[in-house]
């Protein structure tokens, strides 16, 4: 799926530039003669045919991520991982230091949710549409976290911390990591 969608955008990027950096200085230069030359034509499908397929793949992809997420999770994973953001449990004492674990992603939301916070940042109000991106940001890094944590063995994950920065436009990235313990 991602071979799938690099052609996609490859071929988006290269009619897009042919497009833009040849096609618009023909157009200038002979704009009398009204026939368009074959190299514009395939060139103009190329970008709206790499934008189709990079749509496509990212549909699927997203689909299939949906179904994923809606599945329960494997038999074996009925471990429980104590997340704390101190350096103690209280009542149990940590035997083994496993080390450092982590989980990341990098969230956005599409161009209507974009588009309908934009109208709410002038209104003004919560930005709901970003608050619930955070929220599925911070689940995914939490899961894969706590995946790498109960990998390792650990009961319990302290000194938990989150940090967060925009990565472009309206996608942001979030981390989220601490030490993995055992528990006496």
């Amino acid at each position: 799926m991602k071979a799938l969608r690099q052609i996609g955008s490859t071929v988006f990027v290269l009619g897009l530039f042919v497009s833009v950096f040849a096609g618009m200085p023909w157009y200038v230069m002979i704009a009398d003669d009204p026939i368009v030359p074959w190299w514009l034509r395939i060139s103009v499908f190329c970008l709206l045919g790499g934008i189709l397929v990079v749509l496509a793949t990212l549909a699927l992809e997203q689909r299939t991520h949906k179904a994923s997420v809606q599945e329960p999770p494997p038999a074996g994973s009925d471990r429980m991982v104590l997340l704390l953001n101190s350096d103690q449990v209280p009542g149990r004492q940590v035997t083994e230091v496993l080390g450092l674990v982590q989980g990341h992603t990098v969230f956005a939301i599409w161009l209507g949710k974009d588009l309908s916070a934009i109208v709410r940042l002038i209104l003004g109000g919560e930005l709901t549409e970003y608050t619930e991106m955070m929220g599925s940001a911070r689940s995914t890094a939490i899961e894969r976290m706590t995946a790498q944590a109960a990998e390792k063995g650990a009961d319990a994950v302290i000194n938990v911390r989150y940090m967060t920065t925009s990565v472009v436009g309206s996608a942001a990235e979030l981390l989220v990591y601490g030490t993995a313990v055992k528990l006496g």
